[in-house]
C-alpha cells in the first residue's frame, strides 16, 4: 500500500526537533550542490517571490532569503514549521500539502522542492509536480533535488539509530523519470546535475532545474 500524506507528517512530526538541531544549515550540501542553488538564485532572485516546497525547518529557506530571494516556504509537518517558525522568526512560513498548495496560479517566479518529493509514491508524484507548476509563473524556475536511482527504501532504521521509532519510506527515480514528468507537466529542462555519493551518502544525488513553458 502505497505510503500516506498522514504517514509522512506523523514522522516528520516525531523528528522534527532533532532534525533541525542535526541539519541547522547547508553544511550538508556539497560544493556543487550550492553552486547549483546559486545558479537557481541568479535566475529567481530579481523576479518574484520564490517559494521553498517542503521546507521542513527552515534552513533551506534561510540560505535563499540570506542571498536577496523574498522566499515562502511550507511544509506537511506542523512540528517542522514550529523548529523553523523558533529558528529563523524572519521568514514567512506556513502548515501545506504540496498536492494542495494554498497560493493562486502563477504565484511565484521560482519553486524550489529540496528533497521535498522523496516520500512521494509513485502514483500521486505527477499530481504533486503538476502541483509545483501550478504555482509557478509562465518563463519562471522550478529545482528538484532527489536521490537517483530506483526502487523503495525504508527508512525506519535510519531513524532508529537516532533513537526515532517512525515509519517512513523514500522513493527513488531516475533523472530521465523525473524529467519526463517534468516535461508532461509544463516545462522544459534547463540543466541536470548527478554526482557521485559523498560523505554518509549511499546514493547518487540529482538536481533538476526547468522553465515553465
Amino acid at each position: 500500500m502505497a505510503q500516506s500524506k498522514d504517514t509522512v507528517q506523523t514522522a516528520y512530526d516525531l523528528v522534527a526537533d532533532d532534525y533541525a538541531r542535526l541539519l541547522p544549515d547547508t553544511r550538508a550540501e556539497t560544493a556543487l550542490d550550492l553552486a547549483v542553488l546559486d545558479a537557481f538564485v541568479a535566475r529567481v532572485r530579481d523576479e518574484g517571490d520564490v517559494l521553498d516546497a517542503g521546507c521542513g525547518a527552515g534552513r533551506m529557506a534561510r540560505h535563499l532569503a540570506d542571498r536577496g530571494c523574498r522566499v515562502r516556504g511550507v511544509d506537511l509537518s506542523p512540528r517542522m514549521i514550529a523548529a523553523g517558525r523558533r529558528a529563523h522568526p524572519d521568514l514567512d512560513l506556513t502548515v501545506a500539502s504540496l498536492a494542495d498548495l494554498p497560493f493562486e496560479d502563477g504565484r511565484f517566479a521560482g519553486v524550489m522542492a529540496w528533497y521535498s518529493t522523496i516520500h512521494t509514491p509513485d502514483e500521486e508524484l505527477p499530481g504533486v509536480l503538476a502541483e509545483l507548476v501550478r504555482v509557478l509563473r509562465p518563463g519562471g524556475h522550478l529545482l528538484v533535488a532527489f536521490q537517483a536511482g530506483e526502487g523503495v527504501v525504508d527508512l525506519a532504521e535510519s531513524y532508529g539509530r537516532h533513537g526515532h521509532d517512525v515509519v517512513l519510506e523514500r522513493y527513488r527515480r531516475t533523472v530521465g523519470t523525473m524529467a519526463d514528468l517534468l516535461v508532461r507537466a509544463g516545462c522544459r529542462e534547463v540543466a541536470r546535475m548527478v554526482r557521485a555519493p559523498e560523505g554518509k551518502e549511499a546514493e547518487d544525488q540529482a538536481v533538476l532545474l526547468v522553465r515553465r513553458r
